[in-house]
């Protein structure tokens, strides 16, 4: 591929390359030219001391495909001097084994200690549970422990890759689940034909867990499945791709609407993807006070009175778009104040964006390539966020669900209810003050690890004030 339409250069598909170097003035300076003409980008070479007739190094190179790689190796094989003896994809090697493991909290060293941990002492614990279930949140790991629950039936853009194939994903949601709210979590991959099946699975498995995060689910059937669990179960059941983003869009959006000088009653939002997230984005917007809410699917505007929605997109179509407006994302989309996108690269235009209301927002979230790049729009919109990492304002959902689920847990919340998403919401915005806020400043950052400690103390404390923690 030539390097004009070469993609940029990234982490996730970095290699590490084990190398034997001739020991002879100039065969390093070949290496490095190489892999650079062949568009790698090294990103750490270890420190070495020229000793010998050899040199064993080890050079990790950053490139842009699967197919990137294959080229960045050749490139190196065909270096004088220069001997590959060994190649790997560090994202593979990553995940090898697992991203996350059990481990005890106290040893096991002689017989007393075996006395207490298992028979015969366990017996007074599980006793004390028989005649007081509410202890099970107190003498097990139900008191810190989450389901993440999928069927793998909507894998983040990969869609429908089945239960086997999303377990990478829910460990790296486990593994964000403890660095950032110190919450243990455990994936849940389960093979099911229809949301009753799921729904079953997880009422029979709820003893175990302190609550349940539904993950890459396809609606409308995700909708369906979190409104009965949390009918049934009495710990918290919150989807993630639903809530997580909308509380992580509103935060965003409050601090967006401090910079252009406008308020949420004020403000027209188009949100373009009316599946599980947008939904729900719709709804926290319009619980925060959003002067009103447009969404756009496949077919065009949904409104009230028209055919063929299901029963999700019929409720959106209830409580949005007042002035039932109809047509195309570009012809609703003029004179609005907002647009969020959570859909499809590219569908939205730059001449969409043009037509906007002055100060436009503009948040496309699609991933990994938006509805349109910031780059586009340089100089017409007024404050841009993504889903990228590589552009500023990203919106994350780990900004939310750890502390949200630790604010949860420490008060025993049985629910996790609107209020508690608008207060998670409200502490993410407040992590960026007033000193900081900028265009380029709306979110804080996903590794400002405070972030979580502030989000968990709002929700904890909501969740106190709508009564609804178990004693």
């Amino acid at each position: 591929m030539s390097e004009e339409h070469r993609p940029p250069t990234a982490t996730q598909y970095s290699i590490s390359l084990r190398v034997t170097l001739d020991n002879i003035p100039g065969v390093l300076g070949k290496l490095t030219t190489a892999i650079g003409d062949a568009g790698g980008n090294i990103y750490a070479v270890d420190g070495f001391i020229a000793k010998g007739p050899q040199l064993e190094r080890k050079i990790v190179v950053n490139c842009s495909s699967v197919e990137h790689q294959a080229e960045v190796t050749a490139a190196v094989e065909a270096v004088d001097g220069v001997t590959l003896t060994g190649c790997w994809d560090r994202t593979f090697r990553m995940h090898e084994g697992g991203k996350i493991e059990v481990l005890s909290l106290f040893p096991v060293g002689d017989r007393d200690d075996l006395s207490m941990a298992y028979t015969p002492g366990v017996a007074r614990v599980c006793t004390a549970i028989a005649e007081d279930e509410l202890l099970a949140d107190e003498y097990t790991i139900r008191r810190n422990t989450v389901a993440i629950v999928t069927d793998g039936t909507a894998v983040l853009g990969l869609g429908d890759i089945g239960p086997k194939a999303a377990m990478p994903v829910m460990e790296g949601k486990a593994l964000l689940f403890k660095e950032f709210g110190n919450v243990d979590a455990f994936p849940i991959c389960l093979d099911v034909e229809t949301p009753e099946e799921l729904i079953e699975t997880v009422v029979r498995l709820a003893p175990t867990f302190g609550g349940i995060n539904l993950e890459d689910i396809a609606a409308p059937g995700a909708f369906e499945i979190e409104r009965i669990l949390k009918d049934k179960l009495d710990i918290p059941v919150f989807h993630d791709d639903q809530h997580g983003t909308a509380v992580v869009v509103l935060a965003g959006l409050v601090n967006a609407l401090k910079i252009v000088g406008k308020t949420m009653a004020e403000v027209t939002v188009v949100i373009s993807g009316v599946g599980a997230a947008g939904v729900a984005i719709g709804k926290i917007l319009l619980g925060a006070g959003v002067g009103d809410v447009i969404g756009v699917d496949r077919t065009g505007a949904v409104y009230d009175g028209r055919e063929n929605l299901n029963s999700s997109k019929q409720w959106f179509a209830e409580h949005t778009n007042k002035k039932k407006l109809q047509g195309t994302l570009t012809e609703v989309t003029a004179g609005v104040d907002v647009f969020v996108g959570v859909s499809a690269p590219g569908v939205l235009s730059v001449e969409a964006v043009q037509s906007m209301a002055p100060d436009p927002i503009v948040f496309a979230m699609a991933n990994p390539d938006p509805e349109i790049l910031p780059e586009e729009v340089e100089g017409i919109v007024r404050v841009m966020a993504t889903g990228r990492s590589d552009y500023p304002n990203q919106i994350n959902n780990v900004l939310a669900f750890p502390g949200i689920f630790r604010g949860a847990l420490d008060v025993r919340a049985c629910d996790i209810t609107e209020n508690m998403k608008l207060a998670a919401a409200t502490a993410i915005a407040e992590s960026v003050s007033d000193d900081e806020l900028s265009e380029t400043n709306i979110i804080p950052s996903v590794f400002d690890k405070e972030v979580s400690v502030r989000v968990a103390k709002a929700v904890a404390k909501a969740a106190l004030a709508d009564g609804i923690c178990r004693s």
